[in-house]
């Protein structure tokens, strides 16, 4: 996936998301000495390990040792190998889909049909953009579009943010966010949950759309509003005064064309074969495969060029496949040392007097400020999952709903935390200062955090399911 700029570049200089991994896995293995282990009994409900509320019970401490610790880590890589292999294989594919050209020509060619259009302009390239996010967890691969979308947008009289929100807002807030079938955040929350892949599909396709049109609202007012006064506008690196052009002319070649079939048919196998035949990570990742290779065939490329694809692609993902297994690794620790049962005996014995639905609700908020320590998606519900799992049996809430509210922590704070790669990425392509941009984008932050918290009570009302 080749980007403008290099998003390694455009990190902000924090603490090093591994560097607070390792942290934590330190602080949890001091923990093993001073929390008292405790001990929640397992039972086997209907295919699922759940936790009996009522057999809690305090057990001899197991401290974890000095060289325990490091072993941890790859024990922890173990836990998590199934999960981090998927990431790496479709990390591939997409790599291998995004060097055909395909994608990239659907964009152009939308850009030169809709060019004069702006007000057909903004909520088609929003759909295309929250689609790539919410079916198949584009991110970093969105950074380049961003040098088409604002050019196209300061021809038609609006400014620079507006491009630069049309890409983000609509990969990350509404696609991120509503995570149809986005296989980092969703596929990895669901496998710990042991959810069936892709289950509650139906809900997450109303959360888009609500999540769709409050952004295409949003970024219409601001480019209405600079359109009639340019002064309002936000330009970031680029000149008002700049005459931009766009190819109009632009046309799809036939085997572009082919190859976008082929991913359309690729999303109703998916589909099909989640629901029908209850494929799980292994026939997800397989099928992604199968397509990126036949997409990759039709556009002509060569054979080492898929296979630099293929490796390009599993390249982005090395970070959050990592980050998996240092998060697996804290699990390793808390479990070997009996602190997670502690923790969720206490956790539980403080919410269980609440309602459910407010239950619901402060996972969310709690998931929305671990995004900020844990910008990973995948992660995120690597480290959170295996406590938020449990804690919704004990307290009522069904699973599913518990995984919601990591998608809405984990999406909506993405847009606001200055840990995330991508937004402080895009922002330095785009040349607009952090600051400014959250000026614009908090009253959106704080709408789409309500409606997040009606859709959580709303969920828990209808017993958001399958559990």
């Amino acid at each position: 996936m080749n980007h403008p700029q290099s998003t390694k570049d455009q990190k902000p200089k924090g603490l090093n998301a591994f560097v607070l991994m390792f942290i934590i896995i330190i602080i949890m293995t001091i923990l093993t000495y001073i929390v008292p282990a405790g001990k929640y009994e397992r039972v086997d409900n209907n295919g699922r390990t759940v936790v009996d509320p009522e057999s809690f019970q305090f057990v001899e401490s197991s401290p974890v040792g000095f060289l325990e610790m490091f072993n941890s880590v790859h024990l922890g890589m173990l836990e998590g190998a199934s999960i981090i292999l998927f990431v790496f294989l479709f990390g591939g594919a997409l790599g291998i889909m995004q060097k055909t050209g395909a994608i990239d020509s659907f964009i152009k060619v939308t850009a030169a049909k809709f060019g004069k259009q702006e007000y057909i302009l903004i909520p088609i390239f929003v759909f295309i953009f929250a689609c790539l996010g919410s079916l198949i967890g584009s991110a970093e691969d969105t950074l380049v579009y961003i040098a088409i979308i604002i050019p196209l947008t300061m021809a038609l009289g609006m400014d620079a943010l507006t491009g630069f929100a049309i890409v983000m807002l609509g990969t990350l807030a509404t696609g991120f966010t509503s995570g149809i079938t986005n296989p980092f955040n969703i596929g990895v929350a669901q496998t710990i949950a042991e959810l069936p892949m892709y289950s509650g599909m139906g809900y997450r396709i109303i959360v888009f759309i609500v999540f769709y049109i409050l952004t295409v609202a949003y970024i219409y007012r601001h480019a209405k509003k600079v359109k009639k006064n340019p002064e309002l506008g936000i330009y970031g690196k680029f000149k008002r005064e700049e005459t931009v052009k766009i190819d109009l002319s632009f046309k799809m070649s036939t085997r572009h064309l082919l190859a976008l079939i082929v991913l359309l048919l690729n999303f109703i196998a998916l589909v099909v074969g989640v629901i029908k035949f209850q494929w799980y990570i292994s026939e997800i990742g397989g099928i992604f495969l199968l397509s990126s290779i036949i997409m990759s065939l039709i556009c002509g490329m060569r054979l080492n060029d898929m296979a630099d694809g293929f490796i390009g692609g599993a390249r982005e993902m090395v970070e959050g496949a990592l980050i998996i297994g240092f998060a697996q690794a804290i699990l390793v620790i808390t479990t070997t040392g009996g602190l997670i049962d502690t923790i969720l005996y206490y956790v539980a014995s403080i919410v269980s007097s609440l309602p459910a639905s407010i239950n619901a609700i402060g996972m969310f908020l709690l998931q929305l400020c671990l995004n900020f320590l844990v910008p990973s998606g995948s992660g995120q519900a690597a480290l959170t999952m295996p406590i938020m799992t449990p804690l919704a049996d004990l307290i009522g809430v069904s699973r599913q709903t518990a995984v919601l509210a990591f998608q809405f922590g984990d999406g909506i704070s993405n847009m606001v935390i200055p840990t995330s790669g991508v937004l402080l990425a895009g922002l330095a392509i785009a040349g607009i200062p952090f600051a400014k941009w959250v000026k614009w984008v908090f009253p959106y932050f704080l709408i789409q955090t309500a409606l997040a918290i009606i859709l959580l009570i709303i969920a828990h009302a209808m017993n958001y399911g399958p559990f």
